[in-house]
């Protein structure tokens, strides 16, 4: 379970050195769409063991004197206060934690972009607020005809008639807090304005997966596709790299679909295209620091099914498309997984039945298998949570780690006077219960000290928790899924 698949120290000195190759081969400047979450990648390093969730801006960093970065938000987004699915947070919020984030590391944000500004109420009072915290801000506007009509695109009164996106270093990481903020749009208006100041600049892709090098079918690439489901994307071989160079390259279809606009469009802005097929675009070098393939192989199937799972969930909150399950076990077919892959999940679901009441179960690092029933003071996965941290502090399953005197009366409080109906303890109740005890108890103060050590594992229930199990559980750094059931037969559930 803790084997490493993934070199990060290869990667951080091989990534940085392809894209300063890139910067060299345009002379001036290169704007880097970059795809995909500069930080917080759980995705990248659930499915590459030994990949840092903060990889690639730690490999940013190596560059960071020569670097700066635009934030780039769809007006529309902003009107329609879209949500990031994996955040909770709108659109708009999330450039301001992008913006705090990266100010943390110590790289330069020098401003925010606007795309598809058409005097939206919501964006005007944004573009105030950001102005209001001392951030630069321009807009862009949609182009009647794009990505088509390249006539109406090149021109003054297309791209011409974006604000220029003043910028004084020369590498332009152009990012979003989510897809279809007009990343793609914004370098190309920025190529566009900088040839016309006889600037030579270019432009380069940076997306984590799928990996390029990678067979079509490998289970990392068939991960990037059920991560992907809800927006379509598709993996496919690369036509335009089979036929420049006669080797085989793996692409996602929007990329392929853009690549004879977009490379037109490179060659009417900046004379003539470097580019030969929508693989040439990228940097990623992800597929060279692979070092056992099984491990990531092993990895990313876990991952279909924990996608599998999550997405199940939304479908009976209403809040996916079935389609989207149909073409999840396709993926999952195609990397030849099934749901009893996932361990904690047949043992949740075989306690579940054979007490009729909801249950949880985790699997530690060490591959050991530890269930939680439902109890009069404790939920599933609050039993399951003191059973597991027993479990890595030594201490003998029949131990109580939080006194029934101290349960009691958070239960009463809950039931009496917070006007909850469920008197048993939620995960982060649980915690604040064991912290407390840790004063003056030594088991309790051992268990708690474990709880690090319950990132990476897997964990699985069988009901929908709620959003403050949830929450906790994210918190903790653990991999959760649960099964598409509620409790009850209630029409609403509390979050």
């Amino acid at each position: 379970m803790n084997k490493l698949g993934f070199d990060k120290d290869k990667y951080l000195a091989i990534q940085s050195n392809k894209i300063k190759e890139r910067i060299a081969m345009f002379g001036d400047k290169l704007y880097l769409e970059f795809g995909g979450k500069l930080f917080d990648d759980y995705h990248a390093s659930r499915v590459l063991p030994g990949f840092a969730p903060d990889s690639k801006i730690t490999m940013l960093l190596q560059m960071k004197e020569e670097a700066e970065i635009v934030v780039v938000i769809n007006a529309n987004d902003i009107e329609k206060n879209k949500i990031r699915g994996d955040l909770g947070i709108t659109y708009d919020m999330d450039v301001l934690r992008l913006i705090d984030a990266f100010r943390g590391y110590g790289l330069y944000v020098s401003s925010v972009v606007l795309t598809r500004f058409e005097n939206q109420a919501n964006a005007i009072a944004y573009q105030k607020k950001l102005e209001g915290l001392g951030l630069k801000v321009y807009r862009h506007y949609p182009i009647a005809g794009y990505p088509s009509n390249l006539q109406a695109i090149i021109s003054e009164e297309g791209y011409g008639k974006n604000e220029f996106v003043v910028t004084s270093r020369r590498l332009v990481v152009v990012t979003a807090p989510g897809p279809g903020s007009g990343k793609m749009a914004t370098c190309l208006s920025q190529l566009y304005h900088e040839n016309k100041r006889g600037v030579k600049a270019g432009y380069a892709k940076f997306e984590t997966f799928p990996v390029w090098s990678m067979p079509l079918k490998h289970p990392v690439n068939l991960a990037y596709e059920a991560a992907t489901v809800d927006l379509e994307d598709v993996n496919m071989i690369d036509p335009y790299h089979l036929e420049a160079y006669g080797k085989i390259a793996v692409n996602y279809n929007r990329d392929v679909e853009i690549f004879p606009v977009l490379n037109q469009m490179l060659t009417e802005i900046i004379g003539e295209s470097p580019y030969k097929s929508p693989t040439d675009m990228g940097v990623n070098m992800i597929g060279d620091c692979i070092m056992d393939d099984e491990v990531v192989r092993d990895a990313s199937c876990r991952e279909i099914i924990r996608r599998y799972y999550n997405v199940a969930c939304q479908v009976r909150k209403a809040a996916a498309n079935p389609e989207q399950l149909v073409k999840l076990e396709m993926v999952m077919e195609q990397a030849k997984v099934e749901l009893s892959n996932r361990k904690v999940a047949v043992l949740a679901n075989k306690m579940a039945e054979e007490t009729g009441m909801p249950a949880a179960a985790i699997e530690m690092n060490d591959g050991t298998l530890i269930g939680g029933k439902t109890s009069a003071l404790l939920g599933p996965s609050s039993a399951m949570l003191l059973n597991a941290l027993k479990y890595l502090a030594n201490i003998p399953s029949q131990v109580d780690l939080i006194s029934p005197i101290v349960i009691e009366p958070i239960c009463n409080l809950k039931t009496q006077h917070l006007g909850n109906r469920n008197p048993r303890l939620h995960v982060n109740e649980v915690l604040l219960a064991l912290s407390i005890c840790a004063l003056t108890d030594i088991n309790a103060r051992k268990a708690l000290e474990k709880l690090d050590d319950l990132r990476c594992c897997e964990v699985h229930t069988s009901v929908i928790l709620s959003g403050v199990d949830v929450s906790a559980f994210k918190k903790l750094g653990v991999n959760l899924t649960c099964e598409p059931r509620y409790q009850s037969k209630k029409l609403y559930h509390a979050s």
